[in-house]
């Protein structure tokens, strides 16, 4: 007998739902896809003055984005109740397709005080009319192999709750998924201990490119149409850090066709740091760039 691994290198492009047991897998088409943004990128700016950072990267081109930094008690963004940041957006001809909620918080804390937390990022979630609550974050005490069994326990029992209510849920990795720990690797557990309904994969392409053993598009042969979501960002030829879109060593006319096979839904280009000049200037320069050069590449 064949493990899943060897199945999928062996079928090639057959992705079929009923060969894979992805059901609700689809091919989405590539005009329905909005350049997003993570926020996260210009968190300076949004900390200053939101309403002005949501203008000006509208007049980008930016018509989705990703929030971070959810305040659950409250329920608010940026400072704002959630209804008010809706209408800022609203106001901008902006969605917000997916948010990064601070679960890692809640990873030591017991499963009714998650489930409370849960519950208020899906009212958040709800409010700002996202179709995605994302985990962003393990904190370094977080990553040993056996901490990513628990993550994957959790994982799923968030995915339950989140699907419960209408709305789909994701994992974000970074880097430290990647690291081999005495020949087991973070990222296999919640690939091989989550379930594909519940727990959707929200890759981060930087990352994978600059961490992984696999090549991301071993990844997705992998787990075919479970890669709902991408952050999209560059990586510096000789530093290896942040950098602009097209300033970098990755090489995105090779990934963007893969889009139907990950199944990705939304996009959201990301630059975590090492700005040229200003983070507003990077994100503008890196929109003009994949407009200019990659947008049409999605298959």
């Amino acid at each position: 007998m064949i493990n899943r691994r060897d199945f999928i290198k062996q079928s090639g492009l057959a992705l079929s739902a009923a060969g894979f047991g992805l059901s609700g897998f689809r091919f989405p088409q590539a005009k329905s896809y909005k350049m997003g943004l993570q926020l996260f990128t210009i968190r300076a700016a949004m900390a200053e003055d939101p309403k002005k950072a949501l203008k000006t990267i509208a007049g980008f081109g930016y018509q989705d984005t990703e929030i971070y930094g959810y305040d659950g008690p409250s329920n608010s963004f940026y400072g704002m109740p959630a209804a008010d940041f809706k209408k800022v957006l609203e106001d901008n001809s902006l969605d917000s397709t997916s948010g990064h909620y601070d679960f890692i918080k809640y990873f030591r804390a017991t499963e009714d005080e998650l489930m409370r937390y849960t519950d208020q990022s899906i009212e958040g979630a709800h409010a700002l009319g996202q179709k995605y609550i994302t985990w962003p974050w393990l904190d370094p005490e977080s990553r040993s192999i056996e901490s990513f069994k628990i993550l994957a326990d959790k994982l799923n029992l968030i995915g339950e709750r989140v699907n419960k209510a209408g709305l789909g849920f994701a994992y974000h990795n970074h880097d430290f998924e990647f690291t081999d720990q005495n020949g087991e690797i973070g990222y296999d557990i919640i690939l091989q201990n989550t379930d594909p309904q519940l727990v959707k994969l929200q890759i981060d392409l930087f990352w994978v490119a600059h961490s992984s053993q696999r090549t991301i598009h071993e990844l997705f042969m992998e787990a075919p149409g479970r890669f709902v979501m991408w952050h999209i960002k560059d990586m510096d030829k000789i530093s290896r850090d942040y950098t602009e879109l097209g300033n970098g060593s990755i090489d995105y006319t090779k990934i963007l066709p893969d889009a139907s096979l990950s199944g990705m839904e939304y996009y959201y280009l990301e630059q975590g740091g090492n700005f040229a000049q200003t983070p507003i200037q990077s994100v503008k320069d890196s929109a003009e760039y994949f407009k200019k050069n990659l947008i049409d590449l999605f298959e």
